[in-house]
């Protein structure tokens, strides 16, 4: 999620509940302090905890502990079929919400059309100069790995909001200021990182790297401090939840860090961490649905049933998407154009659907829109 929530994730109910309407379930308490009253789970408190950055922490944090500079630890064929079941899925989870219905592709025609027409012919480009040069695919790599700075560090700020939000308490102007600046820091060491490892001569920008690496304690105090802030105006810890998601960034950039290609673990963390929201609205559309239609089913079967197809198509496609497409493409392409533009088309195709995930993530998920609290807190119990 990247900056996060949804203007229109499914059809629904045409208003959001007051409910949810309300930034947070603070409660005056005699002393003057704020009583901060919990609404729930997304889909349960250790499923949250594990996905939002728990589970990453408990695996990178020994291992960096541990002083090993490879961090990866498993081959190129183990790293693809994982990427195949937990990273793939979280973006066709996305397309998922984008184009599930007809009023989805029409609200947002940029996301779902004009954009990806515009990068189709921008990789077609790229496929035939590869034939003479591999200008154009660098392009596409560069935009790619710059546009995932912003994408990680927003998400984990929508991350911090939701369970911000769940947890019963909302950050005030100058706590998100606090937050966001923070995660802004850790963006631009992101950059920073990206420059130094991948290009040629890393002499010319190691002193940036050196800086916004600097830089990254200035990050951690900026958000230590608006957390701070926030348990002082409350009376109340922090939603541990939010703290998770803030920290487990830090750890992830200090496992690049250490091992550039570490970014495999930490695309799967990402990944693990966007799921629980789509797999939330398509929970609470199901749960709607069947409280809707009569059925000779018992209440929750043909939710589970639902829950257990969508489950199975999302690594269908994403088999086909990750495994069995880019193969075929790039004989076919191979034959037309040369080795090299054969060579090039698979990751063109990965980038292509990273940028164009980044897009429509930044468009769609914004947790202020009450449209998308209401479709993705549906479930929350009123308070």
């Amino acid at each position: 999620m990247a900056g996060k929530g949804k203007k229109a994730l499914r059809e629904g109910p045409p208003a959001a509940p007051a409910a949810l309407r309300r930034s947070s379930s603070h409660e005056p308490t005699p002393n003057g302090a704020r009583r901060v009253t919990p609404r729930g789970a997304l889909l349960s408190p250790t499923i949250d905890f594990l996905s939002v950055g728990g589970l990453s922490l408990l695996l990178m944090v020994p291992l960096l502990l541990s002083g090993r500079a490879d961090l990866v630890l498993i081959g190129a064929g183990a790293q693809a079929w994982i990427a195949t079941a937990i990273n793939m899925p979280h973006f066709m989870a996305s397309y998922r919400l984008v184009y599930g219905s007809k009023r989805m592709v029409l609200q947002h025609k940029w996301a779902a059309i004009y954009v990806p027409l515009f990068m189709l012919a921008f990789l077609a480009a790229a496929i035939w100069e590869a034939q003479e040069s591999q200008a154009l695919v660098l392009v596409f790599i560069t935009v790619a790995s710059v546009y995932l700075a912003w994408h990680y560090t927003g998400q984990v700020w929508g991350m911090m909001a939701s369970f911000a939000y769940l947890g019963g308490t909302s950050f005030d102007k100058t706590e998100r200021t606090l937050i966001r600046s923070s995660l802004r820091i850790l963006l631009a060491w992101h950059v920073a990182w990206f420059l130094f490892t991948q290009l040629r001569d890393p002499s010319r920008v190691v002193w940036i790297y050196r800086l916004a690496s600097g830089a990254t304690v200035l990050a951690f105090a900026l958000g230590a401090y608006g957390l701070y802030r926030l348990w002082r105006r409350t009376k109340a810890i922090p939603p541990v939840l939010s703290i998770v998601a803030w920290g487990s960034l830090f750890v992830w950039y200090a496992v690049m860090a250490r091992d550039p290609k570490a970014l495999f673990w930490v695309q799967i963390a990402h990944a693990l961490q966007y799921l629980a929201f789509p797999v939330r609205v398509e929970l609470n559309n199901a749960e709607a649905s069947e409280r809707a239609l009569p059925s000779a089913m018992s209440r929750g079967s043909r939710t589970a049933l639902h829950m257990v197809l969508y489950g199975a198509g999302l690594l269908l496609v994403s088999v086909l998407v990750a495994q069995v497409v880019p193969m075929s493409l790039m004989g076919v392409i191979g034959k037309v154009f040369g080795e090299e533009p054969g060579k090039a088309a698979p990751i063109l195709i990965l980038m292509f659907i990273n940028i164009h995930h980044f897009f429509t993530d930044g468009v769609l998920w914004k947790i202020s829109n009450p449209e998308v609290r209401q479709s993705l807190f549906a479930h929350v119990p009123p308070s």
